[in-house]
């Protein structure tokens, strides 16, 4: 069954549109690279919102080191740091450190993780941990980390996967150091498979028990409060929510996120939170630990903030590659996490966004195919760029300005598969369309020639006859030739045989001779010669006029059927007629016509001759060689004339 033109550009439309769609829905593994990629593109495009103000780095830096001295330091120094930084008006200390050995000390009266456990049961101070998944370290439960009560909520199907990673195991500081600490909360960040950092977990679960991440807990504590739930939307989507707390109001009167009494938190289906970063590195506040310890701080510097204690320094630092740069230390993740947190400023993807974006193939796919089937595949590739270019900058323009990612990768599949493929079959069906055309115009060049053989055999059977055996010589005769080097480039195979299917026309002209010299028995007189050696003007003026009459031009196989039919009567040595031209200024076509039509007439009965055998025929063609034929012509001969014998020896199949 025929497919017709149109319905298979919209099939070829259609099927990689709909296939692209459901990759979309199903979200195939190998997938997730590409997709990674596109999401950090959105993100480096998008506009940054600077941090909050209220989050504050103080950073055990090369400066702190070189001052105080290698790191770990004692835990009474640490102490003395928090102290300090508590009394400068911190509303919340995070420790990104864990002191997981007891302190060495040289017989202080007081042990310095005492002291440590007596600065931090002096309040708002949360505590990091590390939790572990390979079973290898302390159980969890061995820990007190402080954990939540977070009822999980699910909507639909009540045997959804778990929203939460389940650790095995635990890093922890020293039991004592953690009971004194007001909360606590693990530090895991681990970066995707390609070694980027775009999500953290904030809440995770072992043995049974939820626990918040430092960011999290650091929040939680300087809102007063610990009620959370989680709601899971779907596999991809859910949220937290946090209620209660101490409403809060900044003094310069300006709206304060914290001072709702309840919040929700977009987050992944393993309670990951897409991280919006507030810039490259460094993007908040550092503060060196030694100018703490000095005093070298302003009051307003920690005053109502939330200040995590890390280190930077060279050798003890944590470091993750992010969207936005390629060295981010360890707090200052937390730091971020606890500033999307207090401005509710995140990056997520809406519960509906894989539908969403499965319509978006759709519709691209269909306008594509409208767009194809009424202007064609160039229009309709200036169309799918220009949508592609719209959704890309709406992606963008969307994360930059609500911190929604919706990928504009499938849609990009989709339309540019589409494309490809409507292109393809575009292109098979032009290519149809030309070998249609080209048997159209083969036939019709055979019906022209058997039309005007059919003439001349009314006029002189025996010239009609003549002109049909020449056909096969002269495909033989070119095939041969074709393998010397100055006629490798003219005589294609296509050519060849273009050239063996015009060879019979070489003598229409002779329609234009009169029949008294056509069938005159004996040698023509020097007036009857001359208007016999009329004929290939005659029959060059017939392709003329037919050209100038259907109005083409410079078509490929009129011009061989003109040098055919004008020049097979030149000689190599300029002797021949009508022009008198010499050497390889006698077309190709000529050349190789006039060895075949004198091989044929000398060796065929004429009324005006006896034939000549098949090896008086090659002797008196190799005498012509380099006179009346071109050499290189007369060398092919040679070598094929075994097969002429065998062809002229055939009988009559050759003049039917």
């Amino acid at each position: 069954m025929t497919v017709r033109p149109r319905r298979l550009l919209f099939l070829c439309g259609l099927v990689p549109t709909l296939l692209t769609a459901a990759f979309c829905i199903n979200r195939p593994s190998f997938f997730s690279g590409l997709e990674s990629r596109v999401y950090d593109t959105l993100v480096r495009s998008s506009r940054t919102r600077p941090p909050s103000g209220r989050v504050v780095i103080v950073d055990v830096d090369e400066r702190s080191l070189s001052t105080v001295g290698q790191w770990p330091w004692r835990r009474d120094l640490i102490a003395t740091l928090i102290g300090k930084v508590r009394d400068l008006g911190a509303s919340t200390i995070a420790l990104d450190i864990v002191f997981a050995e007891p302190e060495r000390y040289d017989g202080a009266a007081l042990s310095p993780d005492v002291v440590l456990a007596d600065a931090l049961g002096g309040g708002r101070v949360v505590l990091g941990y590390a939790l572990t998944f390979d079973g290898t370290a302390a159980p969890s439960t061995a820990c007190p980390h402080y954990a939540l009560s977070v009822p999980v909520v699910h909507r639909g199907d009540q045997g959804a996967e778990d929203p939460f990673f389940q650790a095995t195991g635990a890093v922890c500081s020293l039991p004592a150091l953690a009971r004194a600490a007001v909360a606590s909360g693990f530090m895991n960040a681990a970066p995707d498979p390609d070694g980027i950092l775009r999500r953290v977990p904030v809440l995770m679960e072992s043995g049974g028990r939820v626990y918040p991440s430092l960011a999290l807990a650091a929040v939680a504590a300087t809102r007063g409060s610990r009620e959370m739930t989680m709601r899971v939307a779907n596999a991809n989507t859910s949220w937290l929510t946090l209620a209660g707390g101490v409403e809060t109001q900044p003094e310069d009167g300006d709206s304060d996120p914290l001072s709702a009494t309840e919040w929700s938190v977009p987050l992944d289906g393993k309670s990951n939170l897409l991280l919006r970063y507030r810039g490259r590195k460094r993007t908040f506040p550092y503060v060196p630990a030694v100018a703490v310890l000095n005093g070298q701080v302003t009051p307003d510097t920690f005053r109502d903030k939330m200040v995590f204690i890390g280190t930077t320094a060279l050798g003890t630092r944590e470091v993750v590659a992010t969207p936005l740069d390629t060295l981010f230390t360890g707090v200052e993740v937390q730091a971020t996490v606890a500033d999307n947190l207090l401005q509710r400023d995140f990056n997520r993807r809406p519960e509906d966004g894989v539908g969403i974006e499965a319509l978006a193939v759709i519709a691209l796919g269909v306008f594509l195919i409208a767009l194809v089937g009424q202007f064609g595949v160039g229009w309709g590739a200036i169309g799918g760029a220009a949508a592609l270019a719209a959704l890309w900058i709406g992606a963008a323009a969307l994360m930059s300005a609500s911190g929604v990612f919706m990928s504009p990768l499938f849609p990009t599949l989709g339309v540019t598969a589409a494309l490809a493929a409507m292109t393809m079959a575009q292109s098979t069906l032009e290519r149809v369309r030309a070998d249609q055309a080209g048997q159209e115009k083969a036939t019709a060049q055979r019906v022209m020639v058997q039309a005007l053989l059919a003439l001349v055999e009314i006029r002189d059977i025996e010239t009609g006859r003549h002109s049909r055996r020449t056909q096969q010589y002269t495909r033989v005769l070119a095939t041969a030739l074709a393998s010397h080097r100055e006629f490798r480039g003219y005589l294609t195979p296509e050519r060849i045989e273009l050239l063996s299917a015009l060879a019979p026309l070489h003598d229409i002209g002779k329609v234009g001779v009169p029949d008294r010299l056509l069938n005159k028995p004996g040698v023509l007189t020097p007036e009857e010669l001359v208007e016999m050696r009329k004929h290939p003007a005659h029959g060059r003026d017939v392709i003329l006029r037919t050209e100038q009459e259907v109005g083409v031009r410079d078509d490929i196989t009129l011009g061989i059927a003109k040098d055919i039919v004008y020049t097979h009567h030149e000689k190599w040595d300029g002797s021949g007629y009508p022009e008198g031209l010499r050497g390889t200024d006698i077309p190709i076509p000529g050349r190789v016509m006039a060895l075949v039509d004198v091989y044929d007439a000398v060796h065929t009965r004429r009324l005006y001759h006896e034939p000549l055998t098949h090896d008086e025929v090659v002797a008196f063609i190799v005498k012509g060689r380099g006179t009346h034929f071109d050499p290189a012509v007369v060398d092919a001969f040679l070598k094929v004339s075994p097969v002429l014998r065998s062809l002229s020896e055939g009988g009559d199949h050759l003049a039917a």
